[in-house]
């Protein structure tokens, strides 16, 4: 399972880069906000600095309108950003169109806010490169996202879908654990839960040990 961090924020994104784990970068609209990055020329710039950092990583980068043209001209022009950028487009019918104009001319798609398996069929359907639920949203509605991570990835398996499954608003590090167990293909989450898995209170118990016989050594 690859590993995305989902945030606008350059420190971070180097800091997951000099950890060794990181595969790709996903942002939004918030969080582009969240950093203070205003403006089409800053956002476009801002992208750019980020493909430098991650390097081969795949980078996605989200488009604002919502009707067909419009998301295949803003489209077009984050994609000539970087080779390594992925239009994230939303999962409404317009986007579901852009999706299959975008595979037909070979720019790579995200398809955004997928809350359900019938979503992920459609998005594959039109030759997303990612399909990315949201799970702990779907946690907050009261449902299992876990469960529609494995549900997305038997249907996949069964049709022989290329596209691939990005767990998206991840909340911790034990919904990683339980993503990679339900097949997903990539999971993005701020830096914050990827370091949650460095965590456990037996691996702190065991240094703390190691160091106190060493003095004795």
């Amino acid at each position: 399972m690859k590993f995305f961090i989902d945030t606008a924020n350059l420190a971070q994104i180097q800091e997951a880069h000099d950890l060794g784990i990181l595969d790709g970068v996903t942002t939004n609209p918030s969080l582009m906000a969240k950093e203070g990055i205003k403006g089409e020329a800053a956002i476009l710039q801002h992208y750019k600095d980020i493909c430098e950092i991650v390097g081969d990583g795949d980078v996605s980068a989200e488009v604002l309108s919502t009707d067909f043209a419009s998301i295949i001209e803003e489209g077009k022009k984050l994609a000539a950003i970087d080779s390594n950028i992925v239009v994230k487009v939303p999962m409404i019918k317009d986007g579901v169109k852009a999706i299959k104009w975008f595979t037909d001319n070979n720019i790579r798609t995200n398809c955004t806010l997928v809350f359900s398996a019938g979503q992920a069929i459609l998005a594959a359907k039109a030759g997303a490169t990612y399909v990315s639920p949201f799970i702990g949203r779907i946690d907050d509605s009261s449902w299992d996202g876990v469960e529609l991570i494995a549900q997305i990835a038997q249907i996949y398996s069964i049709q022989g879908f290329k596209t691939e499954i990005l767990a998206a608003s991840i909340r911790n590090a034990l919904h990683i654990v339980k993503c990679a167990e339900a097949g997903a293909d990539v999971c993005t989450c701020p830096l914050d839960s990827i370091l949650g898995l460095l965590k456990h209170p037996l691996t702190d118990i065991g240094l703390a040990k190691f160091l106190e016989d060493a003095k004795k050594m």
